[in-house]
């Protein structure tokens, strides 16, 4: 399975885009923006796109989301029910983040970690990861782990918003993603990869 990471929307979210060669499956992880981009390289790969997933509700992550929903409504949108705080709220927030822009709002189906997703051969394995927002999800696909803004290199998320707990964060953190092997990779919401390893050692809120 190949993965392809683009940097989109205003805050450089990670969109994590992976395709079976065997399946022609395509999944992306969170949207931040610049949809045609990443349809044209799925295009020429020659693959279709099966779903998205959403780690979470923030704006960074699903605003590109809403050109998927209104010009491809066939593609289904996942986030956990507890998000709807935020995409709701998407307007809201991006003017608290001094951003002029006006959206709809988004309509997604709903998942958590008892959903039975997969691409291609390989079960998608729903982790929750709660703390950053009350819905938090990360995703363990082919051996490797989203974390969204859960997890980050040497760092955690923000747990300022209104729905966010520091120590549910570390909880979830420890309890749904250290659990895995050392050098499980680790694909977070924005900045550089990781790996479980790399964080167990050198994560200063982890010790």
């Amino acid at each position: 399975m190949e993965l392809k990471i683009f940097r989109t929307g205003p805050l450089e979210v990670n969109t994590y885009v992976l395709t079976d060669e065997i399946s022609k499956e395509a999944v992306i992880i969170d949207i931040g923006g610049s949809f045609d981009i990443i349809k044209k390289y799925i295009d020429e790969k020659g693959c279709q796109i099966k779903f998205i997933l959403n780690t979470h509700g923030h704006f960074d992550h699903i605003l590109g989301e809403i050109e998927v929903q209104n010009k491809y409504p066939q593609i289904p949108i996942y986030i956990h029910k507890d998000e709807a705080l935020h995409y709701n709220k998407m307007e809201d927030e991006l003017h608290l983040w001094g951003f002029n822009y006006k959206s709809e709002t988004l309509k997604p189906l709903f998942i958590d970690e008892n959903s039975t997703l997969s691409i291609g051969t390989s079960e998608i394995q729903i982790l929750r990861t709660p703390g950053h927002s009350k819905g938090s999800l990360s995703y363990y696909i082919d051996g490797k782990l989203f974390t969204g803004d859960a997890l980050f290199h040497h760092n955690i998320g923000r747990t300022d918003f209104y729905d966010g707990d520091y120590d549910e964060l570390i909880t979830s953190i420890k309890k749904n993603l250290l659990k895995f092997p050392d050098e499980t990779p680790v694909y977070p919401g924005h900045g550089q990869s990781s790996t479980i390893g790399e964080e167990k050692k050198f994560n200063p809120y982890l010790k």
